[in-house]
């Protein structure tokens, strides 16, 4: 399998061989159903969609609940598409687990993640932005602002892709090569080195 649905459950530290304190991120990784597979004849692309995280039918359009019968499963409430060349050695109902993606020869992973939102920021916190010159000879209120921006005559404008204030966050952030430190395939957990973005309780994606 190239990937799984998983839910960040936070973060703790384990002592290494060595000694040191590892600061990790532990995951819920699965178990996913295969709910569908995209193939080269029907669809152009080859493709598997996994289910993850229980529902209520409540809770559930009913183009899904058919969508979950015809997989044979219950209602979910994350749905993800990976690219797959080997989807017919699936098919619909099976369930993937942790133990599935990532064997003791694996031992980075690729995790994606929603970062946390942080609103609307000024360029200080934003991109780390210094601010205007000191408190005295003359300043006023500008300790925190973005200062020049661009020349007066020409372009007459500010350039695209001026770092500015704006939108902080909420953004798709995808992090390369976190260490496996621990899999718990009894508990369908995962601790890996380092953080992983996103809030307590958000979906990530794992990719081996």
């Amino acid at each position: 399998m190239p990937g799984l649905i998983g839910k960040k459950i936070g973060m703790t530290s384990v002592f290494g061989a060595d000694g040191k304190n590892i600061p990790c991120t532990v995951i819920e990784a699965g178990p996913c159903v295969v709910t569908q597979i995209r193939t080269v004849e029907t669809d152009g692309y080859e493709a598997v969609q996994l289910a993850y995280d229980e529902t209520t039918e409540k809770h559930a359009s009913a183009p899904l609940m058919g969508h979950f019968k015809k997989a044979g499963t219950t209602p979910k409430r994350k749905l993800v598409e990976f690219p797959a060349d080997f989807t017919r050695e699936l098919k619909l109902g099976d369930v993937i687990t942790v133990e599935d993606i990532l064997k003791e020869e694996v031992p980075f992973v690729d995790v994606v993640g929603t970062s946390k939102g942080k609103g609307f920021q000024g360029v200080v916190h934003r991109h780390g932005f210094a601010g205007v010159g000191g408190k005295t000879h003359g300043q006023h209120n500008r300790l925190r602002h973005p200062g020049s921006m661009g020349a007066s005559s020409w372009p007459s404008r500010v350039l695209p892709g001026m770092r500015m204030a704006g939108h902080m966050g909420n953004a798709r952030v995808k992090v390369f090569n976190l260490r496996v430190v621990k899999i718990l395939p009894e508990n369908n957990l995962i601790v890996v080195k380092g953080s992983v973005p996103g809030a307590k309780g958000s979906y990530v994606l794992l990719e081996a």
